[in-house]
C-alpha cells in the first residue's frame, strides 16, 4: 500500500482503469438513482479462510458481490453475484449481518453485508473480464492489497465490532 495520508485513496483507479470505473459507475447511476448492492462474506470454517476478489477495472482484493437488479431480490442479487465471481453456490441460508452507506461509490449507494457458511465452489474461478483473481484467504493472512472497507466488514464479523454505518 502506498503512503497516502487517506488509505482509501490507495485504493482508486487513475488512468484508463479509473475512467472505466467511473464511467460504469455513471452507467448504473443513470439507469437507478438509487443504487442497492449485496456483498458476501464467504467463510470456509474447517479452514478459517475467508473468499476475496480482485477485479479488472478496481485495485485491491475485496468481498465478492455486486448490484441488486430490478425485480430482483437481495438474496437473489447474492447467489447470482457468487456464482458470477466465485463459481459459489449456496446451500444454505445467508445470513444478513448489517446494511451500510456506501457514500464513496455516491450519495445514493447502499449495501447490504451477508455472511456465508453453507456453500459449494462448483469449480475454481478463472480470469475474466471482470474479476482477475479470486481465492480463499485464513483470517490470519488475507493480502496486503485487501481493501480497508473488506478489512473492516471481516472485523466486525468475527472481532465483534459494532457494524459502521458507513460502508
Amino acid at each position: 500500500m502506498t503512503g497516502a495520508a487517506d488509505p482509501e485513496q490507495a485504493f482508486r483507479q487513475t488512468g484508463w482503469a479509473g475512467l472505466r470505473a467511473r464511467l460504469f459507475h455513471l452507467y448504473f447511476l443513470l439507469r437507478r438513482p438509487m443504487t442497492l448492492g449485496v456483498r458476501g462474506l464467504v467463510y470456509d470454517r474447517p479452514s478459517n479462510s475467508v473468499f476475496l476478489i480482485r477485479h479488472t477495472y478496481v485495485p485491491g482484493w475485496q468481498l465478492p458481490g455486486g448490484g441488486v437488479e430490478t425485480g430482483e431480490t437481495l438474496e437473489e442479487a447474492l447467489a447470482r453475484e457468487l456464482a458470477e465471481e466465485g463459481n459459489i453456490a449456496l446451500t444454505g441460508p445467508a445470513q444478513l449481518k448489517s446494511m451500510h452507506y456506501n457514500r464513496r461509490a455516491s450519495r445514493r449507494d447502499h449495501v447490504g453485508l451477508y455472511l456465508i457458511e453453507a456453500f459449494n465452489q462448483t469449480a475454481p474461478k478463472l480470469p475474466d473480464h471482470e474479476i482477475a483473481e479470486a481465492a480463499f484467504f485464513p483470517l490470519g493472512r488475507l493480502p496486503e492489497e485487501t481493501t480497508p472497507a473488506t478489512r473492516r466488514r471481516i472485523r466486525e464479523i468475527f472481532d465483534g465490532q459494532p457494524a459502521s454505518p458507513h460502508w
